[in-house]
């Protein structure tokens, strides 16, 4: 026997205007069952398990112990700038002289996240 992962959840203060943002990020829908002010949303993958936000008392105050580690589909430098643009800060960049390495940024409650070369990208540096 074996166990998925169904969801990756991520605690936050505003569960629906998070998801909203992470299906920016995604371009994948919050689900229809999930409304402003709803305690918990859903954004659903096309692939692997959605992201599952749910609304605790306490804010983030240290570093995530698990994270997401994204791929871009057209570059990493170009990804970078789109989520900045959407609303992403940079917490760390870890890009190499070579074209290797990764930007970690945060969403806009603070939870950290990479953002990794294209597959493209990977192939061109093999």
């Amino acid at each position: 026997m074996t166990s998925l992962v169904r969801h990756i959840t991520i605690d936050c203060k505003d569960a629906y205007t998070l998801a909203q943002w992470w299906s920016q990020v995604t371009d994948r829908p919050v689900s229809d069952e999930d409304q402003p002010g709803d305690p918990e949303a859903l954004v659903e993958l096309a692939e692997g398990p959605g992201l599952l936000f749910i609304e605790v008392p306490e804010g983030k105050t240290v570093k995530n112990r698990v994270h997401l580690d994204l791929q871009a589909e057209t570059t990493r430098d170009a990804e970078v700038e789109r989520l900045m643009g959407i609303g992403a800060t940079l917490v760390d960049d870890q890009r190499k002289p070579n074209g290797r390495g990764w930007v970690v940024l945060a969403d806009p409650e603070g939870n950290e996240f990479c953002v990794e070369l294209s597959a493209a990208e990977r192939a061109a540096l093999s």
